[in-house]
């Protein structure tokens, strides 16, 4: 039987270190602030807007919310954007995705400054984490990697497998698990013999985005199952991207859903801004990775 690891008791962890943080830097003047921006009137992204509202609250945060028309044409949120950049009090921007579909993401993603990129989307900011020199990293997959590192579970020398290859979950989790040594593989939807491969998985991060995906037969004995899918099954419960009652008891460590990556991606959002905070505060934090050692650096 697994042990699950509980995401909601680790975020508040980090977000009790975010807020012990941010009412150091307070005592200095200096209040961390994010602004968010969505457009239009997608449920689901109002219900993602209100969390991170609230989280900005409950760390000590300044926010702002700009609700924009789901009309807005791109040279007015580019617009939006830039002035965002410019404004002193804003260390983090956030652009809530899915933009409508006449707006280009991509160039809306371009636009923000890579030092107020706290979704780590920018591609200087997926350069760094290529390399390996970073100072923010995009919020699931380092969710996950603290949910790892709260069991204390090893990754150098483990068999990694990632089950998903986008931009926002697989890739940057691929690289993550690299940097710590892990053997690392991606697979997606033209692997072949995709069953063989996540057998041999000693971690299994299943980032597909189709429910239950993952089955029992598909996972070894003592297995890490992390499960970053947040679906609904046939009877509209929400479930993941594993089927957990299967999984569950081959693996050795599980995350549930709801419960397990979930509330971390949020709690990371909050520690991206307090280091975009003190980035232009001039008390800068870099990670870089040297051999199989992650190094911290504060220059003040």
């Amino acid at each position: 039987m697994a042990k699950i690891i509980n995401g909601k008791e680790v975020s508040k962890k980090v977000r009790e270190s975010v807020k012990a943080e941010t009412e150091k830097l307070k005592a200095q003047g200096i209040v961390p602030g994010l602004a968010v921006v969505i457009v239009g009137d997608d449920p689901a992204s109002r219900v993602y807007v209100n969390n991170k509202k609230k989280a900005c609250a409950e760390v000590g945060f300044m926010s702002e919310e700009y609700a924009l028309p789901a009309e807005t044409t791109q040279e007015e949120l580019l617009a939006l954007v830039d002035k965002l950049n410019k404004k002193t009090e804003i260390n983090g921007i956030l652009v809530q995705l899915p933009l409508p579909k006449h707006l280009d993401e991509k160039a809306v993603i371009e636009a923000i400054s890579p030092e107020k990129d706290v979704d780590a989307f920018h591609a200087s900011n997926v350069g760094k984490i290529m390399i390996g020199d970073y100072k923010f990293l995009p919020c699931t997959p380092a969710g996950v990697m603290e949910l790892i590192h709260s069991e204390n579970i090893e990754i150098s020398g483990k068999n990694c497998v990632v089950i998903g290859r986008s931009n926002i979950v697989g890739k940057p989790m691929a690289m993550l698990l690299l940097h710590e040594n892990g053997t690392v593989t991606i697979t997606h939807s033209r692997t072949k013999n995709l069953a063989e491969i996540t057998r041999d998985a000693d971690i299994l991060v299943a980032a597909v985005g189709k429910p239950k995906f993952v089955t029992g037969d598909m996972v070894k004995e003592g297995a890490v199952v992390i499960d970053v899918g947040m679906d609904r099954d046939e009877n509209g419960k929400l479930c993941g991207d594993v089927d957990f009652d299967s999984v569950e008891p081959k693996a050795s460590y599980i995350t549930p859903v709801p419960g397990g990556v979930g509330p971390m991606t949020i709690a990371m959002l909050m520690k991206n801004t307090l280091m975009a905070a003190k980035i232009h505060a001039g008390i800068e934090s870099r990670i870089i990775i040297i051999g199989s050692q992650t190094i911290l650096i504060n220059i003040t």
